[in-house]
């Protein structure tokens, strides 16, 4: 339960964090490489929902051109989850099997590729570009599938248990960040320059950034940048420094795939982790996708207005993410179990994004906005999942175990788009798509608090 404090649990989780630090004040040729780590994480992920987001802003002109109504934007809007979902497994297995580095920057030069292909269609025939345009979803979908396993994985190698929370909501928060730099960009340049070039020029900026990837991240026993001071830091703080040196002997690794799948699944603290994952990240994934025809459709504002309002919540749910981590690493630090430190969070923050349901009953603009902040704050503040699974996950598997974690939420995009143009078309009005969001918020917290119990890492059999 939230409340439950176990003395035990604390004491074991953070000795080893707390002493460590001196080996870092102390060191003579101490260094903070894992920033830039983290740096280069923010950075790339900004990228990828960036990238995500192109059709939902540029989504009201694309239905217009092409006649689209709301159910055939649903699925248009849910092939990327499709296949994002399908490739979380195999996404996992190839990072455990490769690392990180190489898996991570493949996937950002080919999602980069796919993003700037999408604004050649407009140049086809409706019906071949709608088919197009979906197949181009679908291998979106599987390009960025490594993307957040390798996020979690990278923050497990690179940071302690007092810094993880914190690291893991720098990286997830970047899905804010995102809307909040590329929204009222990509609405200016679809009112200006035409739909095909939001594609056009996000993609080329993914592709440039892959060069910088190659050059940057390496591995923590890999990095030529890092002092001993530092190394000896993560590594007595909980940073599990050898995950890939345990990737290159895979004898270390006992039992077998589907035994690993079968021992995760088994899980009850996991499961429950993973089902909550789904439902919070339902709330995400109507801002992703319908949020911004919400704005159009059923406020009235235009492309250009619709970027710029959309930012608003946006930049809440980013200074709710970073505001989370921090306060959950606090509560660590200050020595609360590690279970009440990444639940408060959580259910304060899941309570908060309820109130995304009171839009139904406001008609100003301002104060539709100011609700959708407050519930995107609150969806920032308890984004803590993959801090939670970097707590959690079987060391040998961090990459296994982050794919299953990602295919569970990202089971999201494809009913989210899906159910609420359903519902669209079925009561002509997004008041019931909101409340379906709400009650997805207010499930995780039951979840959390009634079923995954004690947080603690799961050990292979």
């Amino acid at each position: 339960m939230l409340a439950s404090k176990d003395s035990s649990e604390t004491s074991s989780q953070t000795s080893s964090a707390s002493s460590a630090p001196s080996a870092v004040k102390t060191g003579s040729g101490s260094t903070r490489v894992r920033y830039l780590i983290l740096l280069m994480l923010f950075v790339v992920t900004t990228v990828n929902y960036a990238h995500r987001a192109t059709l939902s802003i540029a989504g009201p002109a694309i239905a217009k051109d092409f006649g689209l109504d709301a159910v055939a934007m649903g699925y248009l809007l849910s092939a990327f989850g499709w296949a994002y979902v399908a490739g979380q497994l195999p996404a996992g297995w190839l990072l455990d099997r490769f690392g990180s580095k190489k898996i991570y920057g493949l996937s950002l030069l080919f999602w980069s590729i796919l993003t700037f292909c999408h604004g050649f269609t407009a140049h086809f025939s409706v019906a071949k570009a709608v088919v197009l345009l979906f197949v181009l979803r679908i291998l979106l979908g599987l390009a960025e599938s490594p993307a957040f396993p390798a996020n979690g994985r990278i923050v497990a190698a690179w940071f302690p248990a007092t810094e993880r929370g914190l690291a893991s909501a720098v990286f997830n928060s970047a899905q804010y960040f995102a809307l909040v730099l590329f929204l009222p960009v990509m609405g200016w340049i679809t009112a200006r320059c035409g739909w095909p070039s939001v594609f056009f020029y996000t993609g080329a900026a993914g592709m440039a950034l892959t060069v910088l990837w190659f050059k940057a991240v390496y591995s923590p026993k890999d990095d030529p940048r890092i002092s001993p001071a530092e190394l000896d830091y993560i590594e007595r703080g909980g940073a599990l420094v050898d995950m890939d040196l345990a990737r290159k002997n895979e004898s270390a690794v006992p039992g077998s795939r589907k035994s690993h799948l079968e021992q995760l699944l088994g899980s009850r603290m996991l499961l429950g982790i993973f089902f909550a994952q789904y439902c919070i990240a339902t709330v995400t994934a109507f801002f992703l996708t319908w949020f911004p025809i919400y704005l159009y459709q059923a406020r009235g504002m235009s492309i250009l207005k619709v970027g710029l309002m959309a930012s608003f919540p946006a930049l809440c749910g980013f200074g709710g993410g970073i505001f989370g981590g921090a306060a959950s690493d606090y509560l660590v630090r200050a020595g609360c179990s590690l279970t009440l430190a990444r639940k408060l969070p959580i259910v304060a923050g899941m309570l908060l994004s309820v109130s995304i349901i009171a839009c139904n009953y406001v008609r100003a603009e301002w104060a539709v906005v100011v609700i959708m902040a407050l519930a995107f704050l609150g969806k920032g503040i308890g984004a803590l999942g993959w801090a939670v699974l970097s707590d959690t996950a079987p060391k040998q598997i961090a990459g296994l175990s982050g794919g299953l974690f990602n295919l569970f939420g990202n089971i999201s995009t494809i009913t989210t788009p899906i159910a609420i143009g359903y519902i669209l078309k079925g009561t002509g009005a997004f008041n019931g798509a909101l409340v379906f969001i709400g009650a997805h918020a207010m499930a995780a917290i039951v979840i959390y608090l009634l079923v995954v119990g004690r947080i603690e890492r799961l050990e292979l059999k």
